[in-house]
């Protein structure tokens, strides 16, 4: 039995305003792998399937391709490793076993899913009470539409800037960058966020991961109005610890916000299980954008070159 399996795909942007959450992936990265990988589009719709997998038989001939975690897939009994796209035949059965490293797997078909849209959008969220399988996880039985595609796999080479090794990157620090009230916390506390671990709790999911670790603590308290958050938005409730927010965060807070983890390494936050470390550092926002900016590029320029 699958634990959480979801459509996402690049989110639902331009509604938050109306306090419409944008969704999406938790790992971009990997969601975008897999749709390069069959050949298709950035923004076409996959499954992210988190830490324990489903069982999908194929009544069609598809493309495939697993990226992210390795969560044991094993297509027709052989095993199938991440980041390499093969050929389901009529009848063939993917499964998932004992989970090896990371968190979340993104599972795309060539030529995409066939999901009728919410406001531009085949993502789910579960708390949003959207008809079929956009407000759910799936469950046994659903029945999936895709286009059936006799396609061969795209030679990708993709470049060593792209490349991932998950178990290679659960030591690595989450980088970050000031938040709005930065100044308003004591030297104390932003000395805590940057030089101590963190550990993810148990009640950490796809809306934030809470953290728990040294408190952070404000100069004086702080009333402020609600005001916009984003994906990797670090906010501090009055507990001192700090709460990540995630993909299905809410679209204002009213927590002060420490920090914002920068866009190329929520990636490495997503793939992070409850129980394990998390350590971040501080980069500039300069060095931020440069490097989201150059991996947009790559991603962009993969996308001209194969799908």
């Amino acid at each position: 039995m699958a634990l959480c399996t979801t459509f996402q795909d690049t989110g639902r942007a331009g509604y938050q305003h109306i306090g419409v959450p944008v969704n999406g992936p938790m790992d971009a990265l990997a969601q975008q792998l897999a749709n390069l990988l069959v050949g298709n589009t950035l923004d076409r719709g996959t499954l992210e399937i988190t830490l324990q997998g489903p069982t999908v038989r194929f009544d069609a001939g598809a493309l495939i391709a697993i990226t992210g975690a390795d969560l044991g897939a094993k297509l027709n009994g052989e095993s199938l490793q991440p980041n390499q796209a093969v050929r389901a035949k009529p009848g063939s059965v993917l499964e998932f076993g004992q989970r090896k490293f990371g968190a979340r797997s993104y599972l795309a078909v060539a030529g995409g899913f066939t999901v009728e849209k919410v406001l531009g959008s085949v993502s789910t969220y579960r708390r949003g009470a959207y008809n079929g399988v956009l407000g759910r996880a799936l469950v046994a039985g659903d029945r999936l539409g895709f286009a059936s595609s006799f396609r061969n796999a795209p030679r990708i080479v993709l470049p060593a800037a792209l490349t991932r090794s998950i178990e290679r990157e659960a030591g690595v620090a989450i980088r970050v960058v000031p938040g709005g009230e930065w100044e308003a916390f004591t030297e104390g506390a932003r000395q805590n966020l940057l030089n101590s671990d963190y550990s993810i709790s148990n009640d950490s999911e796809r809306m934030g991961y809470r953290l728990q670790g040294a408190a952070l603590t404000l100069v004086e308290p702080l009333e402020l109005l609600s005001e916009a958050v984003t994906f990797g938005t670090v906010q501090v409730p009055p507990s001192g610890q700090p709460i990540v927010l995630m993909a299905d965060r809410q679209t204002t807070g009213g927590y002060p916000r420490i920090a914002n983890v920068i866009s190329a390494d929520l990636p490495l936050l997503a793939q992070r299980l409850p129980g394990e470390v998390v350590r971040f550092e501080l980069t500039t926002l300069e060095e931020a954008q440069r490097i989201a900016v150059k991996r947009a590029q790559m991603l962009t320029q993969l996308e001209r070159d194969y799908a």
